[in-house]
């Protein structure tokens, strides 16, 4: 069986990171030497949890999305912006930004209860850093200084570079209340739905691929609980929740700081 592609494994990182902030279970955070060249994990040395750590990394850096993977990428609706969503939008970037700001050395980061998600897989396209506490108050309130994660870069020279912070909301949240965190006008929020997925213990069919696509995870054509089933699979219809990136040190205005979610619409000025 052939190794799972790159393009495959940087998807995995987003969607665990998620589902995470919505069940009971533990972080895979572990001590890092955050200066080390990254490093490749082969399909032999990576169990279960691995391999649902991150699948949608890559998603998130090809939010074009081609038709299958748009089967599997959940947006909320286009408005067109306003001046208001622009100066909301505008506020909640400046707080957000004053907030992480110390958060540019990764080592305060972690000793303020941020921990990597993922330690494991050394070639993440977006190094997750993420405060469960934090997760947990963002089902309830919205606090821009707060944010569930903490995006980084690696660098060249093996440094983590701090390009900005996710949010989070439970996956049933009502598209009125994403509006009045991050404007749908300026950005639109995301979830990751309808997975076929290996099912526990049966690690080595996630390099299955069927007509040149891996038969599991968000590039397969594999969208129902029928086609799941016939490749005896497990269907995750909706297991995570909304989130948003704001790449708050990628620029100053709107469109490069919510590249990754932008509504593709005109700002009010």
């Amino acid at each position: 069986m052939s190794r799972i592609s790159s393009r495959t494994w940087l998807t995995l990182s987003l969607a665990m990171l998620a589902a995470a902030l919505w069940f009971p279970v533990t972080a895979c955070a572990q001590t890092q030497d955050h200066k080390a060249p990254p490093a490749k994990v082969s399909a032999g040395q990576m169990g279960d949890d691995d391999h649902m750590v991150g699948m949608a990394d890559h998603a998130m850096g090809d939010m074009g999305m081609d038709g299958v993977m748009g089967l599997h990428m959940q947006m909320t609706p286009k408005r067109v912006a306003t001046h208001e969503d622009s100066t909301r939008a505008l506020a909640v970037v400046a707080e957000l930004r004053r907030a992480i700001e110390r958060y540019k050395d990764v080592s305060v980061a972690e000793r303020d209860g941020f921990k990597m998600f993922a330690p494991n897989i050394k070639n993440q396209r977006v190094f997750h850093f993420t405060n469960y506490r934090n997760a947990i108050k963002e089902a309830f309130r919205f606090d821009p200084e707060q944010p569930t994660s903490l995006l980084y870069k690696r660098t060249p020279d093996g440094q983590m570079m701090l390009i900005g912070a996710m949010y989070t909301m439970p996956k049933r949240a009502d598209v009125e209340k994403l509006n009045e965190r991050v404007p749908l006008g300026i950005a639109q929020w995301h979830k990751h739905v309808n997975w076929c997925v290996p099912k526990r213990g049966e690690t080595s069919r996630w390099s299955e691929r069927k007509d040149g696509r891996p038969v599991f995870g968000p590039e397969s054509p594999i969208a129902t609980q029928a086609a799941c089933d016939s490749v005896g699979g497990s269907f995750l219809a909706s297991p995570l929740g909304w989130m948003i990136h704001a790449n708050v040190f990628a620029g100053s205005d709107l469109g490069s700081i919510f590249a990754d979610d932008h509504a593709g619409h005109e700002h009010g000025a």
